[in-house]
């Protein structure tokens, strides 16, 4: 080989081709999980971050909710509202709302709705506005409020009509000792222990214009039957009977549709449970066919209310319904997407239903809101 002829890969070291040893991987140290002691957060701590001694005196606040200890718990989460920064909203909006359901629980409802109306003004995305009309719900069934029960349930499912557990509560509403139904009687008819709806005066419900809820504080005029102003009792009678057992009847339709709807949602979700989701899903589903049996409608009759409540079903909605993002939108937006009131709600999903059992022209057809 001629002197300064290049050799194809003379530069390389000799260390390049060198086989160095194998590098053996360590195995991986075992995770573990830091324990906390029982009640770990009523330790005396010398923290000195603000806002972890309010995050420990939360905990606390929420351990003695758990236990029903409510005025405890008001306590706790009364001194953390003093002492939050304002801009901490987040946490400040989880107070309130334990407070809210404590003064519910306390029998302090006025209260616990004046706090809601805070929260719902300052209510920004649906997860808020799901959380105000919960806590709505809370209070008006403490009150045993048929009327606004059903009106926030109206309200909650117009948000979230893919949610079976609104249109069982719905259901359960619907046969609730109130309006239409005597008290003391079960929708078959059968004695019950429960109480009749307690008033709720124009004080009890603070919504007032361009409020999201809107709830009436009394019931409509021309749901009140008067039997004073119509003549005498014994005159009218048979009519407020008739009334009665009509409104009744009314009531029972629409509670057995809401069933309905609620055992098809939870078929399609079923698919994507396990565990303890499932075995709740099944259970579910077999209570409702035992209530829906005991209404005793024919089998065509159950098939057009389950036709008529599930149109809108598909499964790439309960999949959307499962994974929903929170919508982030101004005031306006979020009234919007609630139904003013329960006529608007009852027209839009059991109109079919009605107009079947009541067509036009039935003198004798009621809304459930009357007033025996």
């Amino acid at each position: 080989m001629e002197t300064g002829c290049w050799v194809l890969g003379g530069e390389f070291e000799d260390s390049v081709f060198e086989q160095r040893p194998e590098r053996r991987p360590e195995p991986p140290s075992p995770y573990r999980a830091k324990l906390c002691e029982p009640q770990w957060f009523y330790e005396e701590t010398e923290c000195s971050d603000d806002i972890e001694v309010l995050t420990l005196k939360k905990f606390r606040g929420d351990l003695a909710y758990r236990r029903q200890e409510y005025e405890k718990a008001l306590q706790e989460y009364s001194s953390i509202s003093e002492q939050l920064p304002s801009t901490n909203f987040a946490m400040k909006r989880d107070v309130q709302e334990g407070q809210a359901r404590c003064l519910a629980h306390l029998g302090r409802h006025e209260e616990a709705l004046e706090m809601a109306a805070d929260l719902e003004s300052k209510a920004t995305n649906t997860d808020h506005l799901t959380v105000v009309l919960h806590l709505h719900l809370a209070v008006f069934s403490s009150l045993q409020s048929r009327e606004h029960t059903i009106l926030c349930l109206h309200k909650l499912i117009a948000l979230h009509p893919l949610n079976p557990w609104s249109w069982c509560k719905l259901a359960e509403a619907y046969l609730s000792p109130g309006p239409g139904l005597p008290a003391g009687v079960s929708p078959q008819g059968q004695k019950s222990s429960a109480s009749s709806d307690k008033a709720v005066g124009p004080s009890s419900v603070h919504s007032g214009t361009g409020s999201l809820l809107s709830l009436p504080t009394t019931l409509p005029e021309n749901a009140l039957l008067s039997v004073e102003a119509s003549g005498s009792a014994q005159e009218n009678m048979p009519s407020l009977a008739r009334r009665r057992e009509e409104a009744q009847m009314e009531a029972r339709r629409k509670a057995c549709a809401s069933l309905l709807r609620a055992r098809l949602l939870l078929q399609l979700a079923q698919s994507q449970q396990t565990s303890f989701a499932l075995e709740k899903n099944l259970r579910t589903q077999q209570e409702i066919a035992g209530k829906v049996k005991d209404f005793n409608f024919r089998e065509d009759t159950l098939l057009l209310m389950e036709e008529a409540m599930g149109e809108d079903i598909v499964p790439e909605k309960i999949k959307e319904e499962l994974h929903s993002e929170v919508k982030c939108v101004g005031p306006g937006a979020l009234t919007a997407m609630v139904v003013a009131s329960s006529k608007e709600f009852e027209d839009k999903w059991f109109r079919k239903i009605k107009d079947h059992f009541c067509p036009l022209g039935n003198q004798f057809h009621v809304e459930v809101e009357i007033i025996a």
